[in-house]
């Protein structure tokens, strides 16, 4: 193969990418896999896993966790559903692996963020409190100062 079909056939998989982060940016709170993810971009699993790591350093599974988290901390914010609803509203069906993994990005637990951001957000606009609070991916939220690799 060529140095001109590489790079076309890299463009090529960038493009798939760019399609699959889309796709879970707009169907966070579906159930997605990514065997599923996979086959509408007409790669096969472990391609995929390898080439979204390498082109957004992290795992498609984790991307979809972080944008469900995202979506759940507005949710916590607004106060008005409990930390299961949430769990359940952002696509999540284990209500322990949504703490777990709320807790890894965040650096605290669903209810206790609930607790505090109902209190913390009251006087801030929508936009800059969900732009304030963003999860920090890839386990790099800090707990009581330390800073966890």
């Amino acid at each position: 193969m060529t140095s001109r079909a590489t790079s076309d056939q890299h463009l090529r998989d960038l493009a798939r990418l760019r399609r699959v982060r889309d796709r879970i940016d707009r169907e966070y709170a579906q159930p997605l896999d990514v065997a599923a993810l996979a086959r509408g971009a007409h790669m096969s699993a472990g391609h995929l896993s390898r080439e979204f790591r390498r082109a957004y350093g992290e795992s498609p599974y984790s991307y979809l966790m972080t944008r469900r988290v995202e979506r759940a901390m507005a949710l916590l914010r607004r106060g008005d559903l409990s930390v299961t609803e949430v769990c359940f509203a952002v696509g999540c069906s284990s209500l322990g692996t949504f703490s777990t993994r709320f807790t890894e990005l965040v650096g605290m637990p669903p209810s206790a963020y609930r607790r505090q951001a109902t209190r913390a957000a009251v006087d801030l606009p929508a936009c800059v409190a969900k732009q304030v609070t963003r999860p920090v991916r890839n386990r790099e939220a800090t707990v009581s100062g330390v800073h966890l690799a």
